[in-house]
Order: structure tokens, then C-alpha cells, then sequence
């Protein structure tokens, strides 16, 4: 089943879906990071939220 894009927020708070524009929107406010050091970190670690926070030293 496709993602519901009315439904704001993360779904799955422990990834990080970086092809999806609104939670591209909530993790870089969330790690108060630009679109680019999200997607470098997520190519870096994975799309592990936890793996992304500790690449970031967030």
C-alpha cells in the first residue's frame, strides 16, 4: 500500500525515507540539518534514525 500522504509525520520514526519529500521536510528540521547533510548522512550510515543522529552528533 502507498504511503498516505495526508497523514503528516514519520511513520516509522527509527528510518529515514529521504525519496519522500515530507519526511525529508521533518527530519531536516528535526536535525536542524539541509537536505544535503541528510541525504550524505542517510548514504554515509544507512536510513537508521539512530545511525543518522550519531553521524550528525545530533
Amino acid at each position: 500500500m502507498a504511503d498516505d500522504k495526508t497523514k503528516q509525520g514519520v511513520a516509522d520514526s527509527s528510518r529515514i525515507n529521504v525519496k519522500e519529500d515530507y519526511e525529508v521536510a521533518y527530519w531536516t528540521d528535526a536535525l536542524n540539518v539541509t537536505r544535503e547533510e541528510l541525504e550524505q548522512a542517510v548514504r554515509e550510515v544507512g536510513t537508521s534514525a539512530a545511525a543518522v543522529r550519531k553521524y550528525l552528533n545530533k
